[in-house]
């Protein structure tokens, strides 16, 4: 493992690294944000389903 990093700078590979999934993670983000299901920031703009109540009825007998 040790001639890997001479191969590379561990500072220049760590920081690219590090930019490499900063860059992802607002990318996916941003795709979230463009859904209507996962935008957090305006809700969502299907409207809430109704509640339907059921009622049970008991067998006597």
């Amino acid at each position: 493992m040790w001639r890997i990093w001479l191969l590379f700078d561990p500072r220049r590979t760590l920081v690219a690294l590090f930019t490499f999934l900063f860059v992802l993670a607002l990318v996916i983000h941003f795709i979230l944000l463009s859904t209507d299901r996962f935008n957090w920031l305006e809700g969502s703009s299907m409207k809430k389903a109704a509640s339907v109540d059921v009622t049970v009825s008991e067998m006597i007998g």
